[in-house]
């Protein structure tokens, strides 16, 4: 699991009362893992079929084809620095791994009506940062009940959170495609509140990126769920069309496309640093979901979103992984199979912006 490190907690403190219920008819719940296709009006579920659905539009940064994207001169060292080489130990390798699988690994999302009651969340460490609601729409979060009493809803399977870990929260309203994600979130008993230590929301048909120096859910500024590795994806009929989220020890200061900094460590690549599998490497060796898999690393790359573990590649929570097929072929290949495109890098621009 990647762990979040932070510069410092922001003074700033969000408070909204609860509302008084829930209102309306409770709606139908599907268990998680179940391999649903598409969820009913109304329905909450976990790990719904998606793949039918543009997620950001075709010329966002999470999308955007960078088969032919420059690489950036600082490549070779950025690299030796992600494989943890040192003078004492100039020959390190660093081997990718699957951030995800059954329960309780990887990050679930969470699909509901575009009718599910919007609750407050009360932001304990970036409030100012942190996003209220939708824009547009009134604020809140629409989080099912389920998520304070049932496993596997929030990031580390714990019904309501829990006390330790990142605990992401990814919540998608299907209706009015909107994306509600939360970090560090916990159902608080006491105050009868939802507690979180930032959040944002973004309208999944739109480009709008979150202001200079402010985070979200995610320590780089950027949405989580368009960047996991998901099973309806790895198994659909068609290929993968986005870039995956991933991590590294510590990082240095944020290039576009993130919007905020967690780290100032020298020779360590920044946030929003993209990687791209070379096209050299032979998937052919691979079961077909990961070469799937892979080859969107080749045409679409890695985008560094977070600290945690070197190369660690995060993707959805759901009992329908393998990881005795995970593991293994992530383990074959390693950070000198990627390059770093040249940071800050976008289409129609020739360097960083």
């Amino acid at each position: 699991m990647s762990r979040r490190f932070r510069l410092a907690l922001c003074a700033a403190l969000l408070c909204i009362p609860l509302v008084a219920g829930c209102g309306g008819d409770h709606p139908a719940v599907l268990a998680p893992g179940q391999g649903r296709l598409h969820a009913d009006a109304g329905t909450v579920a976990l790990d719904e079929d998606l793949t039918s659905r543009q997620v950001f539009p075709a010329d966002n940064w999470w999308n955007q084809d960078v088969t032919n994207a420059p690489v950036d001169p600082a490549s070779a060292a950025l690299i030796s620095w992600v494989s943890g080489r040192s003078p004492s130990n100039p020959s390190a390798v660093r081997h990718l791994h699957p951030d995800f699988g059954p329960p309780p690994y990887g990050i679930p999302y969470v699909t509901v009506s575009g009718t599910q009651p919007l609750l407050p969340v009360t932001f304990v460490d970036y409030g100012d940062e942190s996003d209220a609601g939708a824009p547009g729409r009134p604020p809140g979060y629409p989080i099912p009940a389920a998520a304070i009493t049932q496993p596997d809803y929030i990031e580390g399977g714990v019904p309501g959170g829990g006390p330790d870990g990142d605990r992401h929260l990814l919540v998608i309203d299907r209706d009015h495609w909107l994306l509600f994600e939360t970090w560090a979130t916990q159902w608080n008993p006491d105050s009868a509140r939802w507690e979180a230590g930032s959040g944002a929301a973004f309208n999944l048909s739109s480009d709008a990126r979150r202001p200079d120096g402010w985070t979200s859910a995610d320590a780089a500024g950027l949405a989580i769920f368009p960047g996991l590795i998901r099973y309806d994806e790895a198994f659909g009929a068609n290929e993968i069309h986005h870039a995956f989220r991933f991590t590294t020890r510590s990082t240095n200061g944020y290039v576009w496309p993130a919007s905020h900094q967690a780290g100032s460590t020298s020779g360590a690549p920044p946030m929003g640093a993209r990687l791209r599998l070379k096209a050299s490497v032979d998937l052919s060796g691979f079961t077909p979901e990961v070469q799937r898999i892979f080859r969107a690393m080749q045409h679409y790359g890695l985008i560094l979103a977070d600290n945690g573990s070197d190369m660690y590649i995060q993707g959805t929570m759901d009992s329908r992984w393998n990881n005795d097929v995970l593991n293994p072929a992530f383990a074959k290949l390693t950070a000198d199979d990627f390059d770093v495109i040249l940071l800050g890098w976008k289409p129609g621009t020739t360097g960083v912006p």
